[in-house]
């Protein structure tokens, strides 16, 4: 199975590359034409570095005839990479920020589609063990009548924009698999740059959503130098409540080397457990995680979100 990772420039890219080189029955090819010059941390350099085969641009990468790509460029890459993938029948595994907008990640849908190609997005907490245990017992009624879900989210900044935009999906595709793909009514949202190092970038950002079910969220999602874990859920019932940590702390403490907290997360490699199921779906046409319509819902609350805290009202979502 031919596997391509297309571009750099996420902070994950790496880890998608040494997972997929290390996988037996793949070969893995990588490109990053788009690269910043002389960027030492991306291009035939990391790839050099990491032992896998680089290719030069995307029209090598394609005539190569991959069976599936891991898009892991700048957002507004994404719609092009996902079309050249969709022609070439390759399937996709899409990274965060989805796109610039909703209409994008229709045309995403769309493009893979046409090709007949599966497309996944990036959500590791959904493929934990833990996760699944909640969702089941969610399902058979354990906390009673579900009403509200609180969610939390805290990451270093990155390549993937605002803590809004970066943040806020991971904890959406959590919250849609529980409530089975119920679309969202209202979004209302606050955000601001108090941590932000770029102007008009929030750093922190608080959201409530009310779906047509009725069940109400409220996701904080917020940037800091010292994160270091996954997203947290904790879904409220009329009887009891259960919390989901997708990397809880193992162990604890100061590190006098660093001079900073020292956290040991527990828990399997969840980025490990997400690329074998995608490359495994190759072969069963099957596979776990939020799919395209998943992202679409996800992607309308977002941009729902920025509305609401642009013109500090709620934004209600047609049908």
């Amino acid at each position: 199975m031919k596997v391509a990772v297309l571009s750099f420039a996420h902070e994950r890219a790496e880890t998608y590359v040494r997972l997929l080189r290390d996988l037996p029955g793949v070969d893995l090819v990588t490109a990053d034409p788009d690269a910043p010059p002389g960027d030492p941390a991306r291009g035939r350099a990391l790839a050099d570095r990491l032992g896998v085969t680089y290719l030069d641009d995307w029209d090598e990468v394609f005539a190569s005839m991959p069976d599936a790509v891991v898009v892991t460029s700048e957002a507004d890459r994404h719609v092009e990479l996902i079309e050249r993938s969709g022609e070439a029948e390759a399937h996709v595994l899409c990274e965060y920020p989805l796109a610039t907008s909703a209409k994008d990640v229709k045309a995403i849908m769309d493009s893979c589609d046409m090709g007949g190609v599966r497309l996944r997005f990036a959500s590791p907490a959904y493929f934990s063990e833990a996760f699944a245990a909640v969702r089941r017992g969610i399902a058979e009624g354990v906390v009673g009548t579900l009403t509200t879900v609180h969610g939390s989210y805290t990451t270093r900044p990155g390549a993937g924009g605002g803590a809004l935009r970066a943040n806020l999906p991971y904890l959406l595709d959590l919250v849609d698999a529980v409530l089975g793909g119920d679309p969202a009514e209202q979004v209302y949202a606050q955000t601001n740059e108090a941590l932000s190092a770029e102007p008009g970038v929030e750093s922190a950002a608080v959201v409530a959503v009310r779906y047509r079910g009725g069940v109400v969220a409220s996701f904080d999602c917020s940037h800091s130098l010292a994160a270091d874990g996954g997203p947290a859920v904790t879904f409220v019932g009329d009887r009891a409540s259960v919390e989901y940590d997708a990397c809880p702390r193992l162990l604890g403490g100061f590190d006098a080397a660093t001079g900073d907290e020292r956290r040991e997360p527990g828990g399997v490699d969840l980025y490990s457990v997400m690329v074998k199921d995608f490359v495994a779906a190759f072969e069963t046409e099957q596979g776990n995680g939020p799919d395209g319509a998943a992202g679409l819902r996800a992607a309308r609350i977002v941009e729902a979100a920025y509305e609401s805290a642009r013109t500090g009202q709620p934004v209600h979502l047609g049908r």
